[in-house]
């Protein structure tokens, strides 16, 4: 039984030498292309609009990065009313501005969503049912929101500071 198990294992390892072919593929070229242009957009510096009737002032400046991004001012200065302001940090949703206004008045910090909408080179403000958590106004369905066409805020040419 060894002998036959010895046989069988040196003619199957002769077999198996004895198929071994000396093939050479040529390897598969790849031709890189060249890289596309990366498109850096540009933030387009501040925005500046503001609303103005009988006294009371609306003024909001802000930025928009590439991401969509807005960083910048919100101010509320209305006719019997407590003057506040403070910084607008949120998003351009398609269309619309959705933010956080953060701003004094009378001496407390508050947090408040704001919502505008861009038309026609112009800013609508936004008003809708609200909720409060966790110190925070916010708008309870943002798809019920309406917009109020006598509070448009108009381009202007930003303050220098």
């Amino acid at each position: 039984m060894k002998k036959v198990l010895t046989i069988a294992v040196v003619a199957l390892s002769v077999f198996v030498s004895c198929k071994k072919e000396a093939t050479t593929t040529e390897p598969i070229q790849i031709t890189p292309s060249p890289p596309k242009e990366a498109e850096i957009v540009e933030p387009a510096g501040d925005q500046c609009y503001a609303w103005k009737l009988n006294g009371s002032v609306i003024e909001m400046s802000f930025n928009v990065n590439s991401h969509q991004e807005v960083n910048g001012k919100l101010s509320y200065n209305l006719v019997g009313k407590d003057k506040n302001e403070g910084t607008l940090i949120g998003n351009m949703k398609g269309d619309t501005l959705i933010a956080d206004y953060t701003f004094n008045s009378e001496g407390v910090s508050s947090v408040r969503e704001v919502a505008f909408l861009q038309k026609d080179g112009t800013f609508i403000e936004g008003y809708g049912d609200v909720v409060t958590a966790n110190d925070k106004v916010s708008f309870k369905d943002k798809s019920k929101l309406k917009f109020d066409q006598k509070n448009t805020l108009v381009k202007v040419d930003c303050k220098v500071e």
